[in-house]
């Protein structure tokens, strides 16, 4: 049976349908939110009160503020080292999830169970075990383990890294997993028959396999990273100092603290445009799919 052109247009038009409820949520959800928070950037609102326009008085309070590059380099270390950690972390516990032993499904039943605890709730338990006068070091009496981890600029960074990265890891190893079963049994049969022990089928045909995974990853951790705010909230409140005040951290001060919405609103903004920018940079630096590329030639 031949298929005409007709027939291809409208099979099309009937699964363009099927996109309507998910692009009805995305616009009632993320685009009319985000045309809202545009436009309350160039107004003066406490919050409460009237909304009156104030231009680019917002902007300007924000992009003059000194405490801004602060911010932004914070949140950026922030990204940069919690995927530097759970990066090579979750792609070898992804591997190793990925394997038939019976054993491994307990395993992996353990290593989730960060992921379904709330951040609040974590960032309190550490919180508590790393208190320097009650918490697990001086319970267990440990001189190491007792000492003021977040009441000092670098322990207290360190710390927001290692949390963030506990949490995180289980969902970027289930990602890996996954990724690590599409591939094809037989390119590994073929490695053991030329002789290529587990690293070197790891780093020839594992890594190359999981390209398109890693930046999925990437992006998703990245991203997710510019909106790290209640775990970090809890744990330090952006202290000491102004050692762990992130963007978003820097965003609920201003408008939720200070009242000041409209500066919020901007800091909002500029998050949402480093994400969009980050997100196509990794996207650009990945290429295109070769499955995909051979769907649209379909």
């Amino acid at each position: 049976m031949s298929v005409t052109p007709a027939t291809t247009r409208g099979r099309h038009g009937s699964l363009a349908w099927l996109a309507v409820p998910a692009l009805v949520f995305f616009v009632g959800f993320a685009v009319i939110p985000l045309v809202g928070v545009l436009a309350l950037s160039f107004t003066s609102w406490d919050g409460i009160g009237d909304i009156s326009l104030s231009g680019f008085t917002s902007w300007h309070a924000v992009l003059t503020d000194p405490g801004l590059p602060h911010a932004l380099w914070v949140t950026f270390l922030v990204m940069a080292l919690s995927w530097a950690v759970q990066t090579p972390a979750s792609l070898l516990l992804g591997v190793f999830l990925a394997g038939r032993q019976r054993y491994r499904a307990v395993l992996a039943v353990l290593y989730f169970v960060p992921l379904l605890l709330s951040s609040a709730a974590i960032a309190i338990t550490y919180k508590a075990l790393l208190d320097p006068n009650f918490g697990l070091g001086a319970g267990l009496g440990i001189e190491l383990l007792a000492q003021d981890w977040l009441g000092e600029a670098h322990l207290a960074f360190g710390i927001v890294i290692f949390v963030v990265s506990w949490q995180f890891i289980p969902f970027h190893s289930l990602i890996y997993q996954a990724g690590v079963r599409q591939i094809p049994r037989s390119m590994y049969e073929a490695a053991e028959l030329d002789g290529a022990g587990r690293v070197r089928r790891f780093f020839s045909i594992t890594l190359p396999q999981l390209k398109y995974t890693i930046i999925t990853s990437s992006t998703l951790m990245v991203v997710g990273s510019l909106t790290f705010f209640d775990l970090i909230f809890v744990l330090t409140e952006g202290g000491p100092g102004d050692a762990t005040r992130v963007l978003a951290l820097d965003m609920y001060k201003r408008g939720w603290q200070a009242n000041l919405m409209g500066p919020a609103s901007a800091i909002a903004a500029i998050l949402v445009l480093v994400g969009l920018a980050l997100a196509l940079l990794l996207r650009r630096l990945g290429g295109r799919d070769p499955a995909a590329s051979q769907m649209e030639g379909a």
